[in-house]
């Protein structure tokens, strides 16, 4: 597991932009059982990908969006382990992968970004890529 003090900045940059942080299996269970509508989950990580690309093209598809998901929430892989158990479940069939992103309407899983799409991808394409799967899934029509 990584210690708290690596952890916490890259925690940061997705709390400060509104994700609700989930720590444990209850928290995912919680959210994920009770929110409506179409929910955003980032599988969050400490490598360079997650860095360089999942987290600024997370950040710059909410802020450049006018179509957005309803919730926000974020897990965080060699971490919170429980959590990122929990939240795998509800990514089936999808294998386990970190950094992902996750997009849920009213709890079935509708879009899903593996670390493949990720890797080798600028934080430009990733935030495209979301953007375009918010218009599809988030408009009131989808």
């Amino acid at each position: 597991m990584y210690p708290p003090q690596l952890v916490a900045p890259m925690k940061a940059e997705l709390v400060n932009a509104g994700f609700q942080d989930l720590s444990t299996a209850e928290e995912v269970d919680n959210f994920m059982q009770n929110t409506k509508g179409t929910s955003l989950v980032v599988i969050n990580s400490v490598c360079g990908c997650a860095a360089g690309a999942a987290r600024p093209g997370v950040r710059a598809a909410l802020t450049r969006s006018d179509i957005k998901p309803d919730n926000l929430a974020t897990v965080f892989a060699g971490f919170d382990l429980e959590a990122v158990a929990k939240m795998r479940e509800y990514c089936l069939p999808y294998p386990p992968s970190s950094p992902a992103v996750a997009l849920f309407k009213d709890g079935e899983l509708i879009h899903f970004v593996e670390r493949h799409h990720i890797e080798g991808r600028s934080a430009e394409m990733i935030a495209q890529h979301l953007q375009m799967a918010f218009e599809e899934f988030c408009a009131e029509e989808a």
